[in-house]
């Protein structure tokens, strides 16, 4: 097995063909099949499924694609760090954000990274943190911030907010920032929730059962912005932290109120791997995040949000 055959391998199931394969590949079409075979000799299973549509990866296929590309990917790390422009940071970093953080974060720190850190290769996922971490658990991430984690066998965990979960509701609802809602109340109207498993779900849950409530979920869904949207046609009312939908109610689309009785909060944290040296072009990416979020905080551009106690 060699860099070759990984590299066909990976290159062909994204093309979904051989012959736009060794386009993309600059190569000849019976140099790229010829990868593909040996390997699946080698192998001793098929890779891919043959058909007039294309190369579709079999099952064992996908698995090695998987491997292959999270194993070429780390090579090119490797040559970045041992390569880098003379006097400076280089290397490829790949952060996570919460979806309910992009907005405010998400721009500042490419803009950031780019200006202060040129050499720095910048690759930002975003997702539920239960995505996220297990990302980052995996090795696909190098660091993300997540929310209610405590350091981890795997994975150090550095507490940087505390922020409250809101109501949010149709503008017709008259939430105000002013006046909380208490989560009876909120509860009392069909509820579009995140789908369970999420780590928010799992705090709206933990709520619901100290107010001693049963709540009325509509509908569940794993996106935010699908969450949101669905609330404004109609669907019911639904709870996020207040920095995922400031400009919603800013605008006008929502209207929204901190919960209350009980009072929910989660507490965000970047979390890095445990194991293994990190490399100077994560750490200085997880010192920008760091300020990028303390700056937020400290100019009231998070709402409700305020620094996490030192550990």
């Amino acid at each position: 097995m060699d860099l070759k055959q990984l590299t066909s391998l990976v290159t062909v199931a994204e093309a979904g063909s051989v012959t736009r394969a060794a386009e993309l590949l600059h190569l000849v079409q019976p140099a790229v099949t010829r990868h593909i075979r040996s390997l699946e000799e080698e192998l001793g299973v098929p890779l891919f499924e043959r058909s007039r549509q294309g190369m579709r990866p079999t099952e064992a296929g996908a698995v090695m694609v998987e491997r292959a590309r999270r194993a070429l990917a780390e090579l090119e790390r490797g040559r970045v760090e041992v390569q880098p422009a003379p006097g400076s940071v280089s290397g490829i970093v790949t952060v996570g954000l919460l979806d309910s953080t992009c907005d405010l974060l998400g721009e500042a720190l490419v803009s950031c990274v780019r200006g202060r850190h040129p050499g720095v290769d910048l690759r930002v996922t975003t997702a539920y943190s239960g995505h996220l971490q297990e990302w980052l658990d995996d090795g696909q991430l190098d660091l993300s911030l997540l929310y209610n984690l405590d350091s981890t066998p795997s994975l150090n965990a550095w507490p940087l907010v505390r922020e409250q979960l809101w109501a949010a509701a149709p503008p017709g609802a008259g939430l105000s920032a002013g006046r909380p809602v208490p989560f009876a109340e909120a509860a009392a109207h069909p509820l579009v929730m995140p789908a369970p498993g999420h780590a928010l779900r799992s705090l709206i849950d933990t709520a619901a059962a100290r107010a001693g409530v049963r709540m009325d979920i509509a509908v569940q869904t794993n996106s935010m912005r699908m969450q949101k949207r669905l609330v404004l046609a109609g669907h019911g009312w639904t709870v996020l932290p207040g920095l995922g939908i400031a400009e919603d109610v800013a605008r006008g689309s929502l209207s929204a109120s901190p919960l209350s009785d009980p009072d929910v909060w989660r507490a965000i944290v970047l979390a890095t791997h445990r194991a293994g040296r990190t490399p100077p072009a994560v750490e200085v990416v997880a010192r920008e995040l760091v300020r990028l979020v303390r700056e937020a905080v400290a100019q009231g551009r998070w709402p409700s949000a305020v620094p996490a106690p030192a550990r």
